[in-house]
């Protein structure tokens, strides 16, 4: 196991390939592999710190991944027995290097292990981007936009590992699915955001061993995928545009909406992600209420629509989830931290204001389009949705709403809602 994190390590490492992908074709012990390799990244920069003052020159590439792998056992995981953390260690470091940089690992591991306490304190007093572990641009970003003891609270929450949560699907009571579920074993707690529509299972509970899961009674997603289409509030009957959906969450909370009256139409430009978001769909029972197309939501043309749903191509509603820097999933996703840059911002914005225009001219006289983001970054929420308003006095901006993890313990987001003159 020690030595599958360190591989999805590396990899992550030299390569920038997204851990939570490769964690999916982990099948043997997943739990602890995914702790270990979330762990790393989520800690990577206290990690490096650490090791840039144990050696002069620190080793790179896989050998520079299993450390991180021993370091972060020795320092995070008190469940974890420090000499097997160890041995284990220094026994992945020879698969991975040979017997020489095996004794540099078993050096430094105990060598941490001995000094475990004085390292802790001297990680509490480090600059918050070792202490939290965060890049000094993004604190510099929160530190301005939110303040610096919320930004702390922020990087504090990123920094916890995630719970799964679940809702179970429309027309099933929260409280009665959670007294089945412990009466399985499984000790599910209310969400504090939304207690009577979320449940928290323990961690280290694969979704897929719920009972329930196949038979499409719980999906899991946080709460804060409920904002961006309670503002839509679409009804049974419309025309509907989910332009981004997968992996489909918000459009299984639209097709409970619609009860299976109106249309329905779930894009995304990529294969493999349409192919989740069908196996979602059939799994929730709404693949006959769905019409799923892979195309590109800038590309998109009234008579394209015209072509697969009929009509004069126009809808009553539009959720624009788009892609942005994950921001607000940093404690899902801790990757995200390391990856954002002002040139990727602007590639992203330029992308978001492009699903916008093209969200718009989708519109029926009327209609509501809602866009969302996992984003808590201004340029990518209320300064582009703004700026985009004032470039179209047409549109009426409704409402919007953001949440900030640490003030709500769900997901960071970002929704809102626009609606277009009548005719």
């Amino acid at each position: 196991s020690r030595w599958v994190a360190a591989r999805i390590v590396a990899d992550w490492l030299d390569h920038r390939l997204f851990p939570d992908r490769e964690l999916e074709r982990v099948t043997a012990d997943r739990p602890f592999v995914t702790e270990l390799a979330l762990g790393v990244v989520r800690r990577y920069g206290t990690l490096a710190w650490v090791l840039e003052r144990m050696v002069p020159r620190p080793p790179r590439g896989p050998l520079a991944a299993v450390i991180f792998v021993g370091f972060y056992q020795v320092l995070y995981m008190d469940r974890t027995a420090v000499h097997a953390a160890v041995n284990e260690t220094v026994e992945t470091a020879h698969r991975v290097a040979g017997p020489r940089d095996a004794a540099l690992v078993n050096a430094l591991l105990r060598r941490l292990a001995r000094e475990r306490e004085d390292w802790l304190r001297g990680i509490e007093r480090a600059p918050d981007s070792v202490r939290f572990s965060h890049p000094p641009e993004l604190l510099h970003r929160w530190n301005r936009h939110l303040g610096r003891r919320a930004t702390r609270l922020l990087c504090a929450w990123n920094n916890r590992p995630p719970e799964l949560v679940i809702r179970p699907r429309a027309g099933l009571d929260a409280a009665a699915c959670a007294a089945e579920l412990h009466a399985a074993g499984i000790d599910v707690q209310p969400h504090p955001f939304a207690p009577d529509r979320y449940l928290v299972c323990p961690r280290g509970v694969p979704f897929e061993r719920i009972p329930g899961f196949a038979e499409g009674r719980f999906y899991a997603q946080d709460p804060s995928t409920d904002i961006a289409v309670e503002l839509l509030d679409v009804q049974p009957g419309e025309r509907v545009l989910d332009a981004c959906a997968a992996p489909g969450g918000k459009t299984v909370l639209l097709a409970e909406a619609m009860r299976g009256q109106g249309g329905l139409l779930a894009l995304d430009r990529h294969a493999d992600r349409l192919a989740r978001l069908r196996d979602n769909l059939r799994r929730m029972g709404h693949a006959g209420a769905v019409r799923v197309e892979m195309a590109d939501a800038t590309q998109l043309r009234p008579r394209d629509v015209a072509r697969v749903l009929g009509g004069d191509g126009r809808f009553d509603a539009v959720l624009l989830d788009v892609p942005c820097s994950n921001t607000g999933v940093i404690r899902r996703r801790p990757d995200a931290r390391w990856n954002l840059d002002q040139r990727k911002l602007d590639r992203l914005t330029a992308t978001q204001s492009a699903l916008l225009e093209a969200g718009w001219s989708l519109l029926a006289p009327g209609g509501r389009l809602v866009y969302s983001t996992c984003s808590l970054e201004p340029e990518e929420d209320e300064d582009l949705l703004g700026a985009w308003a004032r470039r179209h006095p047409e549109a009426r901006l409704v409402r919007a709403r953001k949440l900030l993890p640490h003030l709500t313990a769900t997901d960071g987001a970002y929704a809102a809602l626009l609606r277009a003159a009548e005719a």
